[in-house]
Parts: structure tokens; sequence; C-alpha cells
């Protein structure tokens, strides 16, 4: 359907306010991009962004539609989820082990949203950054980032794409500089880690065909996520987050992203289960919806100009 992959290359557009991050995101090309927001301005019949040739931004025609946009595409998204799991409601009890940052501040949200749209389910939510023992804790899932900590357990990936980002406040910056390489965290205080007993003070980036390994110090760590992401808001350090705990942050300013010429270290997103009998038509449900908002919270983050 074209005028849908209009409609979300408008979407990603408005978003990220860069077209260029939206095709990106639709693994298009520019000028393809730009022909399809042209052609849906056509059929619209009103200019919906102001173009330069840096960047793109919603009219007052662009604005009023784009609500009208999401509403349509949600109805299109719950009603292809409904084909998906059926007509049966879901129900029952879904106990889920979430991590601490990503839990409490995107996914505790998220799964509001997917409550309202299954109200049948009961949610039981246990918060931790520990390693899930899904076959000791009173817990049917877990979420969480990086390969399986057992190999007998099922992973459904969730963001397979999801990496590492360097990241600091400004307050930060303006006190201690901007490392422009990775080899100069040596000189800054690097918000660590504790994975367990492990302290991840080793911090790996790469770029082309280049990958360096750099030790990293700091006076504060912590093994709690949020903690560390409170903590470099806080202007105490820079941390190295998951994209997806980081981009809220970094779009409202609070954090800067650093080094963004380096790709950091792959922790993928995966849904945890002991046995795939347990993948239910619930789980597959969850899954598709949280795999959606975390994609739309990558694209933003395409679009957000690095330090």
């Amino acid at each position: 359907m074209k005028t849908l992959r209009d409609f979300e290359l408008f979407l990603h557009t408005a978003d990220s306010g860069s077209l260029s991050a939206a095709a990106r995101r639709l693994d298009i090309t520019p000028a393809a991009a730009s022909v399809a927001l042209k052609r849906l301005e056509a059929e619209v019949g009103v200019p919906l962004f102001l173009r330069s040739t840096r960047s793109v931004r919603l009219t007052d025609e662009g604005r009023v539609f784009l609500e009208h946009c999401r509403q349509a595409m949600q109805l299109l998204a719950d009603g292809r989820q409904a084909a998906l799991t059926g007509s049966a409601a879901l129900r029952g009890v879904l106990q889920i082990s979430l991590p601490s940052d990503l839990g409490r501040n995107l996914l505790l949200p998220w799964l509001d949203e997917f409550h309202a749209l299954h109200p049948q389910l009961t949610l039981r939510l246990l918060f931790s950054d520990r390693p899930a023992d899904i076959y000791r804790q009173p817990v049917d899932l877990a979420l969480r980032y990086g390969s399986l900590p057992d190999s007998a357990l099922v992973a459904l990936p969730v963001a397979p794409e999801n990496r590492r980002i360097l990241c600091a406040s400004p307050a930060y910056i303006e006190r201690h500089g901007m490392p422009r390489r990775p080899e100069e965290l040596a000189e800054h205080n690097c918000l660590c880690f504790l994975l367990g007993d492990y302290v991840h003070d080793r911090w790996r980036f790469f770029r082309g065909g280049q990958e360096l390994s750099v030790q990293v110090a700091g006076n504060r760590i912590s093994d709690d996520g949020e903690v560390a992401r409170r903590w470099a808001v806080a202007g105490q350090g820079i941390a190295y987050k998951s994209a997806l705990d980081a981009t809220e942050d970094l779009a409202a300013g609070r954090l800067v992203r650093l080094c963004a010429q380096w790709t950091g270290e792959p922790v993928p997103l995966n849904l945890l289960c002991a046995d795939r009998r347990q993948i239910s038509p619930v789980v597959k449900a969850l899954r598709e919806f949280l795999s959606e908002r975390c994609k739309r919270v990558l694209a933003v983050l395409e679009g957000i100009e690095p330090g």
C-alpha cells in the first residue's frame, strides 16, 4: 500500500526532523523519500513541511495532520494486532521481570498502553538489572539486554539492533570538556555498571573494520541502570548507556551524545522465557507491541545531532 508507506515516512520525518533519517529507517533512498513526501502533500492538498538544505519542520497544517495520522496508524496497528492474536480476548496473569532504567522510564507507560488494549490481563512486574532466574523467580518472562545468560532459555528479539552510546550532560561537558575519541575517556570520570560481581569498565567501540577497547574508571559504580542515568543527567560523569535508555534524555537536551562517529557495543533487547510452549498469543502480542515502540525510539535517535 503506497499511501500507507507514505504515512509511515511522514511520521518518521516528523519524529526525527530529518527526511534522510526517515529514509534510512524505511530503507529507501532520500530521493525516493522526497518523491513520496511530495506525493502525500499532493494528496492531502497542503504543504506538510517547510524544507531547507539541512532540516525539515512541520507547517501548521502538518502539525494538525500529524495527530490524525498518528491516530490512523494506531488504529491500523491495533487491527493488525487483533488479526494476529485472533478474535479471543487476551486474558490471564502476565508476570514479567524488567530492567530498572528501561522498565521505569519506557516500558512501564508502554505496558499501561498494552493493558488498555487488553484489559482482561493482569500484569505482575518485577524490576531488577540482575540476570533473571526465571526457573526460580515468580515470573514467566524477562526482558533483558545482551546475549543469553542461559543457552536453555528461549529468546524472542525485541530490539536486536540496539547498541550502547556514550553520553554526558551539558554541565559535565562545560566543566570537563568533550572527548572526541574513545581513547580520551581515560581523562574523564566514567560511570560504570556492576553486572553481578563484575564491573563493566572496559568499553568497546567500532568504526569500519576497527574495534577499540578502552579501560575506563570513575568514582561512581552502580548495579542499577536508573542510578547511572541519573548520575549522568546530574553531570557526575560519562555514561555508556543503551540507546533505548538514553534517547529521551538526548532528545530533551539533558544528555549529549559523544564520539558518535564510533559505534558502541551491541546490547540487543530480548524477551526471554524458559520453554517455547510459553509463547502464547499474549506473549506474541506483547513482543510485537514492544518491538514496534522500540523501533520508534531508535528512529528518533537517528535524527538527534551528536555533540
